[in-house]
């Protein structure tokens, strides 16, 4: 049986530079009001469409497969989300370069996670953070961190505003592991009672760029004279 992830406490990560720009990652703790304010009832009263078949918590899934699940980002909003891991890439902090990095983070190994998320239900939820945690070998809870500003490798954004039924969203998401550790799956968990929906396979690692190496240029070649 697959082991389930436990919340980690809270933590607060923040990346900073002169230039204004800023990463940060914040942790749930189990049982926690920031939980709670995000989390699906029990007791939904989201309206499923007929033609989508929920996806049973618990479920172990693929990169690439789709899972359906009921959203709710608020007591007052609710929607059916299909939720798709496409993909997950080992990065490296170097990637951060012009950022100024605390402890936590020069420590921490960078995954960069593409989602595709579809709104199969009626509610807007724009601007709502994409429900997928990272979970990492220590089965702790990541969340995705969130930047001020464009970080060109990974955007690590929340829904677009706005979100309404029938919306398409593709985005890719940055965890970071701490201590060096590993991301081992990508988890639908919206509350700490519920059995969580995971995403796992093969997680790619990019091909280091060669260094130009420059040839050494050739001596001209000295002509001899010639003989009388």
């Amino acid at each position: 049986m697959r082991s389930r992830p436990a919340v980690s406490l809270t933590r607060a990560v923040a990346l900073s530079a002169a230039t204004g720009l800023a990463l940060a990652s914040c942790g749930v703790g189990g049982g926690t009001t920031d939980e709670a304010t995000t989390s699906p009832s029990p007791t939904s009263t989201v309206s499923v469409p007929a033609s989508v078949s929920m996806t049973e918590p618990g479920s172990d899934l693929s990169f690439g497969d789709s899972a359906s699940v009921i959203f709710e980002p608020d007591q007052d909003t609710g929607t059916v989300l299909e939720l798709t891991v496409e993909k997950v890439t080992k990065g490296s902090t170097k990637d951060f370069s012009g950022f100024i990095l605390d402890d936590y983070t020069k420590a921490a190994t960078p995954y960069y996670v593409e989602v595709s998320v579809t709104n199969l239900g009626a509610s807007d939820v724009g601007g709502s953070p994409v429900p997928v945690w990272g979970v990492d070998a220590d089965n702790t809870l990541l969340p995705a961190a969130s930047f001020k500003t464009k970080f060109g490798k990974c955007e690590s954004e929340p829904l677009p505003t706005p979100f309404e039924a029938d919306g398409t969203y593709d985005t890719c998401l940055v965890y970071l592991a701490p201590n060096g550790g590993t991301l081992e799956a990508v988890s639908f968990r919206p509350v700490q009672e519920f059995d969580p929906i995971a995403w796992t396979g093969e997680i790619a690692t990019p091909t280091p760029t060669p260094t130009p190496t420059t040839k050494p240029s050739k001596k001209p070649t000295r002509k001899q004279p010639r003989r009388r």
